[in-house]
């Protein structure tokens, strides 16, 4: 058995560079991650590296390469829900060498172990930033540009409504291991792909927190609790009628705006940063940093409305 410790938040492409020598080195036939989105992403990352020939960045972090070999088997033991990296083949890395942070599918997982009380452990902030990430999932997933409502909308708005209740059940008692439960299969359920069928999703703020992780090494779901609120207010007078069935169904309000408000309220209510000067970032958040960010972002053509790099850096700074 061979041990690859020190797997880090938002883990580099050197991370995983290290784990495929590791893994090559000691012949390794399976293995097995235990920890969050973060952990499971690295190891999926290496078991794909460490079979790959040639570019594995290039190949499959800048374009979807064709995966024509067999990657190394990944199973998982859960201990931080928010990700839902157990349920598919996807692996967010941070490329340091040029200030990427992008994600890329390889093969999921062939068993995953989710027990809710391998969750006590965690540090408060971190339970209630995973369940963030995980609405924000499910939000964006539902506010794509498809042609019409369909059964994965309703189960998306379903799932929600859920993520709220359950994280103010452990804003109440964070020990509550029900709710803690729910919020792990909600976290399974919203990137499993079952909300995505028949879906064309939106995953822009998904893209925006990546780069500003890229640039800052901040927390995702903290960093994408800051930039939500402030993209659905630009997004909403395109997508006014499913804001507004947002805000009836996830949080009992009459108005698209009144939906985004509550939201906002939301963050605040569970303690997670509104602003980016309130995000941990190993260097300073400035506007001219934004303007990198923006300028490097990765635009999504499946919104309900496509944004200009100079629109990211607008919404970018109204989080300043």
């Amino acid at each position: 058995m061979t041990e690859f410790p020190g797997i880090m938040p938002n883990p580099t492409y050197g991370k995983v560079m290290e784990g495929a020598a590791a893994a090559k080195e000691n012949q390794v036939e399976m293995i097995l991650g235990i920890g969050g989105g973060s952990v499971m992403d690295c190891c999926k990352a290496i078991s794909l590296v460490s079979r790959c020939k040639g570019d594995a960045w290039e190949n499959f972090w800048e374009r979807r390469g064709t995966i024509d070999f067999d990657p190394i088997p990944v199973g998982v033991i859960v201990t931080t829900a928010g990700t839902g990296s157990e349920c598919n083949g996807g692996a967010v890395i941070t490329n340091e060498a040029v200030t990427v942070k992008a994600g890329m599918g390889a093969a999921a997982p062939r068993f995953a172990v989710l027990n809710p009380s391998y969750t006590l452990s965690v540090p408060r902030m971190q339970v209630l930033s995973g369940a963030f990430d995980t609405l924000s999932h499910a939000m964006e997933t539902y506010f794509g540009n498809s042609d019409s409502d369909n059964v994965s909308d309703d189960v998306a708005l379903a799932i929600m409504r859920n993520i709220v209740v359950n994280m103010r059940r452990l804003l109440r008692n964070m020990d509550d291991l029900e709710a803690r439960g729910n919020l792990m299969w909600d976290s399974a359920m919203a990137e499993n792909g079952i909300l995505k069928v028949g879906r064309r999703t939106d995953f822009q703020a998904h893209q925006m927190e990546h780069q500003l992780g890229a640039y800052t090494d901040c927390n995702h779901g903290q960093g994408l609790a800051v930039i939500h609120p402030a993209y659905y207010r630009f997004l909403c007078p395109y997508a006014k009628e499913k804001f507004t069935r947002f805000a009836q169904v996830v949080f009992g309000k009459e108005t698209a705006e009144e939906g985004i408000d509550a939201l906002s309220a939301f963050i605040q209510e569970c303690g997670l940063p509104t602003k980016m000067g309130q995000l941990q970032s190993k260097v300073e958040i400035t506007p001219d940093l934004l303007r990198q960010v923006a300028d490097s972002c990765n635009l999504i053509k499946t919104g309900p409305r496509q944004l200009t790099r100079d629109e990211v850096y607008t919404i970018l700074c109204q989080c300043l």
